[in-house]
């Protein structure tokens, strides 16, 4: 089942941010735009957030491992409870149309160049 997400814009975010991971982001670019992959395990849709400002994307997501009933963690590698990530963005993206979808804690960002620094076909006319 895949989850939309909705994706806000923010602006004047002063505040400090708190110490995170860092999660994994593949970067994939073509023609039409860009897409984003980024892993973030033990995370919930609920939990993410993602963030648009004028020329940067914000990803944060808080952490929700729990351990089953009567048992306890004799070891912890994720001491950090969020990942937080933050990319700058080309102003040949148009990010009003960007896309979000979470699934299986896969989070697939979808941003679009704006149309006109796409390619365009040309037609030739024989005259």
């Amino acid at each position: 089942m895949t989850q939309n997400t909705n994706v806000t814009k923010q602006t004047n975010d002063t505040a400090r941010p708190e110490p995170a991971l860092l999660p994994p982001v593949d970067v994939i670019e073509d023609a039409s735009g860009i897409t984003l992959l980024a892993d973030l395990p033990g995370v919930t849709k609920d939990s993410l957030n993602l963030q648009l400002d004028a020329d940067s994307l914000t990803i944060e997501g808080t952490v929700s491992l729990t351990t089953p009933e009567g048992m306890e963690s004799g070891h912890a590698e994720v001491r950090l409870p969020r990942y937080r990530r933050v990319f700058t963005l080309s102003k040949e993206l148009d990010s009003e149309k960007t896309t979000a979808e979470f699934k299986n804690g896969v989070l697939r960002l979808r941003i679009p160049k704006a149309e006109h620094v796409q390619p365009r076909r040309i037609e030739v006319k024989v005259a």
